[in-house]
């Protein structure tokens, strides 16, 4: 089976002439493209001057699109590509010819209220006023702003931060690319492909490729190899995030942008943790960002914690229990960029990290046989009890494109997904990984912008599925191929490389093929992902498994047969149904001209959009309020895809759901859904219906596809919670934020059934 005729890169087979006439295209359109994500110039603008269309597709001009026909032959590549540019450079490099580097796990201070901290951390944003760069407000010299972008007063204080007053602190950076110096793989070097910790690691995609430059990748800490912080229930965090980025918005290299929100993305705290696309913060500012990191409903259920299995792993190997339902255990979780349209970009340009939270269910030790730990593949933590990562191995899948000389490329005018060629894993391209012969639990985050992976052995060997977006399954579910991995999606895998001999390799293959970025094209087999007939460049093989070892000591891990169950929600009733449809040829009401799209409460124009309840189907506005169940309550929500040609992978911040039925069936739920989930892939025409309760915190949330780049363009809605008591306003004020403080407005809209 052959897929030759449907590529979206030019073929590396392609004349030269013809690549050469590609390559100055994409640089006359990279031009456009910086114009247009520093502000210069906007999307309607290009659309007068006819140099994109309404959907965002580059117009058909010679000399702008890299595949507009042209005099000479393409070379069998095919006709159009979503990066808008030729093949990524690969300067010579071979697959699998480099390391794949573990997680760099980042350091946890113990007294953020007593020292850890500077300034120490405070209930309501710290409205200390420092000078602010010219270049935040249009070269004006003598004004002031906060040091922290949190929105001021009681709204949007933290929650609960007496209660859960923050015992870690984990502080980090968002800043421009730099060497990394102070790596911490938490693992001995001979368990993490022998890279020496100690040698510093610039930033590059492989070690052949070209040192990136300092505005072409805005990652944590400006370096790789991509963060890691862990956290247990029962301990609060307080995660500062500075801004370190160019306060002159120009200084991007060509796509990005410098103010930022960050998500914790499915974490269960209040609505001023949750990153929500409007509370965004500038260069120069930090946020204090409160995890509690509570079980769901702590407030109601288990409330005088006796239960062990709602517990947290103490440090001596024993448990501390906590409040709530041990049912809602969280284990596998990330972060990222939730800046309002800019989220494909801040995410690409490195705007990500990983979340492992431990308790005493999933401790992380396989050693403590205590009869509530389930002793998942881990290894020993040595007396620690818990938090241990020697076969606990975390994988960020994404995939990246270059331009000529090797820096990162994105094309912002790709409104229906945006699509690399070149497949990572950790930020690392098709890099091998050395492991021993024993069971390792791998937590696989798919972290692209558009793309969906699908994925098995090269061998056809079984994987065991333990986890779906972050939660333990009922039970563990036995695959040679996973299902579909949605953006954003995390999947758990046991792998039992025993089976192998020393020596022996096998690889990881990717099996879903794009054409473009509105949803997959087709799910191959293994033989034909392995064919090499793909035109899609990142179908086959992207990492290698190398097995050089038998373990140390034995292999004490298990599998067990059941894990988390589902909780019971029966005896809830259900007070209210909705309908969310996710569509194109969405509308904005509310905006008169196209400054109103960037200005306000941030109207955003762009053709996709949501429907609420039959309503009319509306792009993204953080100032519209959509739905606003009630505090305790239950509700049903029916997601519907709005057409046959796209997918989306919808995320609903903050409460977690559990699948009923798939168009409209349970029996159409696959055993892998059956767990709690916090993303729902539609399929194409198809629907989700889930159900969930309310409860714990309030604030403002949202609900968008995670396909970013659907999402900034304007796939999103707001809905609220609140408790029915002060500060919580019904309906609550939206903040605008500026350099200077952030105001608030009222809100634009309120949809006939929000309440």
């Amino acid at each position: 089976m052959s897929h030759n005729d449907d590529g979206f890169f030019l073929s590396e087979k392609s004349s030269k002439a013809r690549l050469r006439e590609a390559e100055d295209a994409r640089k006359n359109r990279a031009e456009i493209l910086k114009a247009y994500s520093q502000g210069k110039v906007s999307r309607r603008e290009l659309m007068k001057w006819g140099l994109i269309t309404t959907g965002g597709l580059l117009a058909p001009i010679h000399g702008l699109n890299p595949f507009v026909s042209s005099a000479y032959a393409s070379g069998g590549g095919g006709s159009t590509i979503p990066t808008g540019a030729p093949p990524s450079p690969t300067f010579g490099v071979q697959p699998f010819s480099t390391p794949m580097p573990r997680f760099d796990v980042i350091a946890r201070g113990n007294n953020p209220l007593g020292g850890d901290l500077t300034p120490t951390p405070t209930a309501q944003a710290n409205q200390t006023q420092q000078p602010l760069d010219p270049a935040l407000v249009g070269g004006q010299t003598g004004l002031t702003g906060p040091i922290e972008g949190r929105p001021g007063g009681p709204i949007w204080a933290h929650q609960g931060f007496t209660d859960h007053a923050p015992q870690v602190s984990v502080e980090m950076s968002q800043a421009q690319a730099q060497t990394n110096t102070v790596y911490n793989p938490a693992v001995a070097s001979n368990l993490n492909s022998g890279i020496d910790p100690t040698s510093p690691i610039p930033l590059k995609f492989h070690p052949g490729f070209p040192t990136q430059n300092a505005n072409s990748v805005w990652t944590f800490n400006g370096t790789i190899p991509p963060k890691l912080v862990i956290g247990r229930y029962g301990e609060p965090i307080l995660f500062r995030h500075h801004n370190r980025l160019p306060a002159d918005v120009t200084q991007n290299n060509g796509f990005g942008r410098n103010t930022i929100s960050t998500h914790e993305h499915n974490g269960h705290h209040g609505a001023e943790n949750d990153g929500f696309t409007g509370a965004f913060f500038f260069p120069n500012q930090f946020y204090d960002y409160h995890w509690p990191i509570v079980l769901a409903g702590f407030r109601s259920v288990n409330t005088d914690a006796t239960d062990p299995r709602a517990g947290s792993p103490a440090d001596n190997g024993g448990i501390n229990k906590v409040p709530g339902d041990w049912r809602e255990t969280m284990s596998t979780h990330w972060f990222h960029d939730h800046m309002f349209t800019f989220t494909s970009q801040n995410v690409y340009k490195g705007n990500a990290a990983m979340f492992n939270i431990y308790s005493a269910l999933d401790r992380g030790d396989e050693t403590v046989n205590d009869g509530v730990n389930l002793r998942l593949p881990s290894g020993s933590s040595n007396g620690k009890g818990w938090g241990n990562l020697d076969y606990d191995v975390n994988l960020m899948l994404n995939e990246k494109a270059f331009d000529a000389s090797g820096q990162l490329f994105m094309d912002i005018f790709q409104f229906d997904g945006f699509l690399g060629d070149l497949m990572c894993v950790n930020l690392t391209y098709k890099p091998f990984f050395e492991v021993e012969r024993r069971k390792y639990r791998f937590r696989i985050l798919n972290a692209s912008v558009s793309r969906f992976f699908k994925y098995g052995l090269s061998d056809g060997s079984p994987m065991i599925q333990i986890a779906n977006d972050g939660n333990l399954l009922p039970t563990p579910v036995v695959q040679t191929l996973s299902d579909e991995q949605g953006i954003a999606e995390r999947y758990d895998w046991v792998i039992d490389f025993s089976r192998y001999n020393i020596g022996d390799k096998v690889w990881m293959v990717n099996t879903c093929e794009h054409r473009d970025g509105k949803k997959p094209s087709a799910d191959l087999t293994l033989a034909q992902a392995l064919s090499g007939t793909s035109s899609d460049p990142c179908v086959g093989k992207f990492l290698e498994f190398r097995i050089v070892r038998d373990p140390a000591t034995p292999d004490v891990s298990q599998v067990p047969n059941v894990l988390i169950p589902n909780p019971d929600l029966s005896s809830i009733p259900v007070s209210r149904e909705r309908t969310f449809t996710f569509g194109s040829g969405a509308s904005q009401p509310l905006a008169a001209s196209e400054e109103t799209y960037t200005t306000g409460a941030g109207n955003q124009a762009g053709p996709w959009g949501v429907q609420t309840d039959n309503g009319k189907m509306l792009n993204a506005s953080w100032g519209r309020i959509s739905a606003a169940p009630g505090y305790g309550t239950r509700e049903v929500w029916t997601l519907q895809n709005g057409g046959g040609g796209w997918d989306h992978p919808i995320h609903i911040h903050f409460e977690e759901g559990q699948i009923l039925a798939r168009n409209g069936s349970a029996s159409n739920v696959p055993a892998w859904e059956k767990g709690r989930k916090d993303v729902y892939r539609l399929r194409p025409g198809g629907s989700v219906t889930l159900t969930m309760q309310f409860r714990d915190w309030g604030g403002m949330f949202m609900e968008h596809c995670h396909n970013t780049v659907h999402e900034d363009n304007a796939m999103l809605v707001r809905w609220e919670i609140d408790n029915g008591g002060a500060p919580f306003l019904r309906p609550l004020p939206t903040p605008v934020p500026t350099p200077q403080g952030v105001g608030f407005v009222a809100p634009d809209d309120i949809a006939p059934t929000a309440f």
